[in-house]
Order: C-alpha cells, then structure tokens, then sequence
C-alpha cells in the first residue's frame, strides 16, 4: 500500500509526534506539509523536521509542495492552541478535508456546541483520543469485550486526566453518550517532584500538589472514579493505576479474575511480551500482549521501536488513512470528543465548586 499522507497545522510539542510517526515509518506515513504561522517558524520546523512548510491551511491542501511531490494530503491533522482548533475545524470541513484534531476540539462547552452545529453534520471531523489504542488498555478493552468478566459495571482510573480519562471509562463502560452526574472534591498535599516534562527537576523536598477526585454516574448501574494528580504524567512517585469491575469479574491494573464455573474463580495476567531483553538480541520492543495464551493485543509497528503514546499515535494516523480510503470505519469521531471534553469540563467545575454537576444530552449524542 501507498504511505499515508497527511499533512499537519501546528509546529508545537504534540504536533511533532505526528510528523514523528512518518521519519520512523516512511513507509507507512509521509508528511506533505506542515502550516506555520511565520516563516521564521517555518524555517526552524524545516530544519528540525524535515519537512516543508507553508503559511496557510488553504496552501496546505492546495498546493504541491517542495519535496513532496504532486500527492496533496488524504487528511489534515491540527494540533493548535485550544481556541485556534475549531477555527482551522471549521476551514478545513469548507474546503472538504478529512482532519484529525488534537484534544481538545474546543475549549468550553458553549464552544463544543458551536463547533457541532458548524460542522458536526459534515462527517469530516475525527479527534486524536489516544489513550484507548495504548497497548495496555487496548488489551483490557479486548477482554472486556470478550465478556471475561460479563457485564462492566465500573472503572477505577488514576492515570491521565480529563478528557483522556473519560475517553477510556466511557470505551470500557460502553456509556454512550447520554446524561451523567459528576461528583468531585480537590485536596492539596506535598508530594515530591524529581521529575517533570522538561526532565529531572532536581527536588530534595515536597511541595503542595492537588489531587482531584470525582465520580461520574451514567445511570443503568455504571460508574466510575477518577483520581488525577498534578503533573502525574511525569511524576515517577505516582503510578498509574486502573480497575475494571464486571459483573463476573474485575480487571485489576494487569491482573484479570473472573468467575469460571459454579466452584471456581481464576486470576490469570496480562502479559507483554517485549525483545531485546537480557540474551534477546531482536531489540527492544514490544511484541505482543496476551492472556492465558490468547493475544489481546499485536503491535502492528513493530520494528519502529515506539514507546506506547506513540503506538497509540500511530495507531490514530494508521486507522484515519483506513477511513478516508474508505476500508476502515471511523476512528474517533467529533461528537466523542466533543461528550470526553463536555465531561472533563463537568470534573473540573465540580471540583472547583463542590457541587454536583449534571450533564444533558447534547445534540451529537445519537451522532
């Protein structure tokens, strides 16, 4: 098959894990272009990506660029500041273009609102929720869907945050996108901070940091607990932590028990199976992860030796190239970023006002 092509608005730190994907696996994904906003810019992204560069999302999708041929982009993905998403949404669904948008898709509810009557019925948007094609949790979503432990009921997270979590709970819970009462409190305590996005902060000593816990209701005997602390991406001190409960059974971090038969219950691991090990000389990789000898889970980039989050981004880039050729369904679409980020923003205003927050069917709900 034919790499896919995508081009890219954005010059940041997440928009590079895109245009990463494609100089690991030129022979998957290549980059035709990347929009930004100044030829400074521009110049620096050329020179550090790779890449060429245009000013304007109109020059992206209509122009040949310099180095990439006469192929224009099958989809563009944008990776901007919060409020710049829906307007380059919005460009790109009037010129036709299939897109990939970073999360979130707007900043705030009213404008998640305003982006779905604008171009929800365009069927052109898909979002960059990764965090169910990780390979751990696609693995628990793989047993989950297996009904090893029947009905799920709820999920435990402490991992990632907001809308990123919501994701995950509402994959594993099956909850659609209906209404949901949320519940949440913040506390403050230290906690040492050695690490952080920039490296090794070089900390002895605690300081206060929030903690966030909140419960989301979906009704018909679903629920989850979400337990999100700052800067818990990159604090070593904090582990990532989920638990699946199923009416047979439970999913704890890697740890499946379930019920068997009338006298036996059985825990069985997830186990991953990884090269380049001790006396393993194939390099480090993952292959696999599987369950009582069942594969849950089979990285289909292996060889390109990629962490999990870029797996995962992988992963995205892969199943939009499917979906735009028309040999694949849709990967993410808008109005399941649009209920992630409705119900991240409803964790944090309870957290901030110790009320209960209810939220309502929104239009994209039977989207």
């Amino acid at each position: 098959m034919a790499p896919i092509r995508f081009g890219v608005v954005g010059s940041g730190w997440r928009a590079e894990f895109f245009v990463r994907m494609a100089r690991l696996m030129p022979e998957r994904f290549q980059v035709t272009g990347v929009v930004t906003r100044s030829a400074e810019r521009g110049a620096e992204v050329e020179r550090a990506w790779g890449v060429p560069t245009v000013r304007t999302i109109e020059e992206l999708v209509t122009s040949a660029l310099p180095g990439s041929g006469t192929d224009r982009p099958e989809f563009v993905v944008v990776s901007v500041p919060w409020p710049v998403t829906p307007e380059a949404t919005a460009e790109l669904v009037s010129l036709g273009i299939p897109m990939l948008a970073e999360t979130p898709p707007a900043p705030d509810a009213d404008g998640l609102r305003e982006l779905w009557a604008e171009v929800g019925s365009s069927g052109l948007v898909q979002v960059a929720e990764h965090s169910p094609s990780m390979p751990s949790h696609a693995a628990r979503i793989a047993v989950v869907d297996a009904g090893t432990i029947g009905r799920p009921t709820s999920v435990q997270i402490s991992s990632t945050h907001l809308y990123h979590a919501v994701g995950l709970i509402r994959r594993l819970l099956d909850a659609g996108r209906g209404e949901v009462t949320v519940r949440a409190s913040t506390f403050t305590a230290p906690l040492l901070g050695p690490l952080g996005r920039d490296g090794w902060t070089g900390a002895t000593e605690p300081a206060d940091a929030w903690n966030i816990l909140a419960t989301l209701d979906f009704g018909n005997g679903r629920s989850a607990l979400y337990d999100f602390t700052d800067n818990q991406w990159h604090n070593p001190l904090r582990t990532n932590r989920i638990v699946v409960r199923g009416s047979h059974g439970e999913i704890v971090d890697d740890a499946v028990t379930r019920w068997v038969d009338e006298r036996t219950v059985i825990t069985s691991p997830i186990v991953r199976r990884v090269t380049g090990l001790e006396q393993n000389l194939d390099g480090f990789d993952l292959e696999h992860l599987s369950l009582d000898g069942r594969v849950l889970y089979r990285n289909a980039f292996q060889g390109a030796r990629l962490a999990d989050d870029d797996i995962a981004v992988a992963a995205l880039l892969d199943a939009t190239g499917a979906w735009v050729r028309g040999e694949g369904p849709a990967p993410y679409p808008l109005a399941d970023g649009c209920q992630d980020h409705l119900l991240g923003l409803a964790i944090e205003e309870a957290a901030r006002t110790g009320e209960t927050v209810r939220t309502g069917r929104e239009a994209w709900a039977d989207a």
